[in-house]
């Protein structure tokens, strides 16, 4: 008799604990996180911050992330993510062609929160950094290195649409703002270290004496320093650079005769906009576009950026 008493008090445990399980698991908001399927680079880091913070909030949340290769995968994942019953996607669309799927994901009342990409979709929200502040600060950053003269290479990157348009106006309005009387040459590269090497190797043969490169990637500013050192230059005091790289980070204090500076436009953001997506299922009064400020990361502050485990 006691056996049987003990048997049923242990069932009647067990199984208070599973419903109190399932009521958990119901309780969890369901979100999924869309992002490019690229292994390495700034593109990729952004799913891996957005794993953690999905990760950390695994208390609250159960998540799927999905990687696709271009627009025609991501609506299919974005419909998969549909039916698991997804209440709220983030989304980070590297193409064309996202904004009918996502204004339909919403219409039929999954709440979306776009990183980075600005698409013109009704009631989406977006978390994004600030591309026009990072031409401010580094115009300040290369006017308080080498002062209000001096000559300047803008490296622009035209097949970027926007992002370089925005950082070379905000970096060109504020030359004018500080009253800047540099000689300026504007060249087109490409957001990669092999452009920013072969692109800066033939501008350092056509310039004497260079005093500052405002370059706006971290990976094409890489490209740039290695041109630098193949070339012996010794003139050129100022390289910046955008975006957050732990290689180019790590570059920063090595190079004691040149400031190496990144305008952060971290794939760490993208943390925001999960939480973000969090908030907005919770009810919470979440404003429609999240801008983040720009950090500026040279050698005086690098070390507070490192994270050995990022893959950008």
């Amino acid at each position: 008799m006691k056996k049987a008493l003990v048997f049923l008090v242990v069932f009647s445990l067990l199984v208070t604990l599973v419903l109190a399980g399932s009521v958990s698991a119901q309780d969890k908001h369901k979100i999924g996180i869309l992002a490019p399927a690229v292994t390495h680079g700034w593109v990729a880091a952004v799913a891996y911050h957005a794993e953690a913070r999905c990760e950390e909030l695994s208390d609250e949340i159960e998540y799927r992330i999905q990687t696709s290769s271009n627009a025609s995968e991501m609506t299919s994942q974005l419909d998969d993510l549909k039916t698991w019953g997804a209440e709220a996607i983030v989304a980070f669309p590297q193409w064309t062609g996202m904004e009918v799927p996502i204004q339909m994901a919403i219409q039929d009342g999954v709440e979306v929160v776009n990183f980075d990409i600005k698409i013109d979709v009704d009631g989406v929200y977006r978390v994004a950094g600030d591309n026009y502040d990072m031409g401010v600060q580094g115009a300040h950053y290369i006017s308080d290195k080498i002062g209000n003269e001096g000559t300047v290479v803008i490296l622009e990157v035209p097949t970027a649409g926007s992002v370089s348009e925005l950082r070379k106006e905000g970096f060109l309005d504020t030359l004018d703002e500080i009253g800047a009387d540099y000689e300026l040459h504007t060249y087109a590269t490409q957001f990669t270290r092999e452009a920013g090497l072969s692109d800066m190797s033939d501008i350092l043969v056509r310039h004497d004496e260079i005093d500052a490169v405002y370059s706006m990637d971290d990976e094409t500013s890489i490209g740039v320093l290695k041109a630098i050192e193949e070339a012996g230059r010794e003139d050129i005091k100022v390289v910046t650079g955008g975006g957050g790289m732990q290689e180019y980070f790590e570059m920063m204090p090595e190079n004691e005769d040149i400031w190496i500076q990144s305008a952060l436009y971290s794939p760490a953001m993208v943390k925001d906009a999960v939480d973000m997506a969090v908030d907005v299922l919770e009810g919470e009064n979440v404003p429609e576009e999240k801008i983040i400020p720009t950090t500026i990361v040279d050698r005086t502050n690098y070390k507070e950026f490192l994270d050995p485990d990022s893959p950008y």
